[in-house]
């Protein structure tokens, strides 16, 4: 039997004239909210305050028998126990389409950059599902980053997630801004996680510039933002990259950083009741980065290649968050302090860093150019402490008699101003003349 019809709009004015059910803030614990009498799932929208128009958002993170507990997307200045509390019968929606290109938005996909409202764009949840495993197309061609030692030692493949290792202070935003600008990525989307404010706009005007801006969509969350908008900032950046891929583009997701996402989520577990786990983190926060990281890379048509940067605590590379990284991403770049210190930039440890995809998106000839010098890299990082007191004898290892005699070409081919172009082709070249010149009878016979 059909259900009878109804005139255009009677299911509008049907919804309109329900009762609506309003709940109200029970506690506030740490950082979240308890509420009652609101129905609500996982995930969901609340709206909290007396006007709608004005009122607090928060999602929810915990449900129980008695209420939910919320976290907040906005500052929970006013709040009190019986405010009243508006399920919104939804999660979050973000603005996703062509109308994006060239703004700067916030978490939930407000413009924050003052030139308006966004035109040409539409709202999707900022949740989705990881492409399936068996549909994913493979990664067969390299994405030049131009940046000469990761185009040539550490090459990375269109549709990759790779992750930008190192401490405080040793040059990941300064590496990735290098990649914003010389990356052959048709579009860009760059997520600023739990950045300090002042280096937001030095990005935009000095890393970025007009030029990349206008190819960039730019997703900001400052350190002093709520926890849940920080790790929100993430995912909505993922989303708007998922829908450039969805039209068959290949767009570059470049997050700094995927550790302050894990800090966030962290803030976000311990308050939502969770236990904490290893060196205080919850479970979640694992499971949130790899859902998060699963999202990137390719898909039946289009790809995301992710370049995230990783803040490792204490120079320690085995840390929690540093560990759980490496094993989801498809390779590491790996930044070493000494060099930072020695004034060598980029200061990438080119033997310490590995694209799991560099055999896949390179020639026979460009793998033999890179397998040579890192060769002769490893045989002088061995024989370095002889070196350092002047007891190793010339003639010893040929190769490490051919890295002391072009010690100062090898350190110019590794070595990159910040605004130094480096296009991927020159940088083969280059390595090809820099092996050309290293090779020696004498090496050829120990190879």
């Amino acid at each position: 039997m059909t259900a009878p019809h109804r005139p255009h709009g009677l299911d509008d004015l049907l919804r309109a004239a329900r009762p609506e059910r309003v709940g109200a803030v029970d506690a506030i614990v740490g950082l979240g909210l308890d509420v009652r009498g609101v129905d609500a799932a996982l995930g969901d929208l609340l709206l909290v305050g007396d006007d709608p128009a004005s009122a607090l958002r928060a999602e929810v993170v915990a449900v129980t028998a008695d209420g939910v507990r919320a976290m907040p997307l906005d500052a929970m200045a006013g709040v009190a126990a019986g405010t009243p509390v508006r399920a919104t019968g939804g999660a979050l929606r973000i603005p996703v389409g062509p109308g994006l290109l060239g703004r700067v938005v916030d978490a939930a996909g407000t413009p924050i950059d003052g030139r308006g409202p966004l035109r040409g764009v539409r709202r999707v949840p900022v949740d989705a599902a990881a492409p399936s495993p068996v549909t994913r197309a493979r990664i067969d061609a390299p994405l030049p980053l131009g940046v000469r030692v990761l185009d040539t030692l550490t090459t990375v493949g269109r549709g990759q997630r790779i992750g930008l290792f190192a401490g405080s202070g040793v040059g990941k935003s300064s590496l990735l801004s290098m990649i914003a600008r010389g990356s052959d990525a048709e579009v860009a989307v760059i997520a600023l996680v739990g950045e300090r404010g002042r280096e937001v706009r030095e990005f935009l005007e000095e890393d970025l510039g007009p030029a990349g801006l206008a190819r960039s969509v730019v997703v900001v969350a400052t350190a002093d933002q709520p926890a849940l908008l920080r790790v929100r900032a993430a995912f909505t950046a993922t989303r708007i990259a998922e829908e450039l891929r969805a039209q068959g583009r290949h767009a570059m997701l470049m997050m700094d950083s995927l550790t302050r996402v894990a800090f966030a989520q962290r803030e976000i577990g311990l308050s939502a009741g969770e236990p904490p786990a290893t060196r205080g983190y919850p479970p979640s926060t694992f499971a949130v980065l790899a859902r998060l990281l699963e999202r990137a890379g390719t898909a039946e048509t289009g790809s995301i290649t992710g370049v995230y940067t990783v803040l490792v605590d204490g120079d320690d590379h085995n840390e929690p968050i540093a560990d759980a990284a490496r094993s989801i991403l498809d390779g590491h770049v790996v930044l070493d302090r000494r060099l930072a210190v020695a004034g060598h930039f980029p200061s990438v440890d080119a033997l310490g860093s590995v694209s799991r995809v560099a055999p896949r998106v390179t020639s026979p000839e460009e793998r033999a150019a890179a397998t040579a010098l890192r060769r002769v890299l490893a045989a002088r990082r061995r024989a370095q402490d002889l070196i350092d007191v002047g007891a190793y004898q010339p003639g010893a290892d040929p190769l490490v008699d051919a890295a002391l005699a072009h010690d100062g070409a090898i350190a110019a081919f590794l070595q990159q101003g910040m605004d130094e172009p480096a296009p991927a082709e020159v940088s083969w070249s280059r390595l090809g003349e820099l092996v050309g010149t290293l090779s020696t009878p004498t090496m050829e016979a120990a190879a």
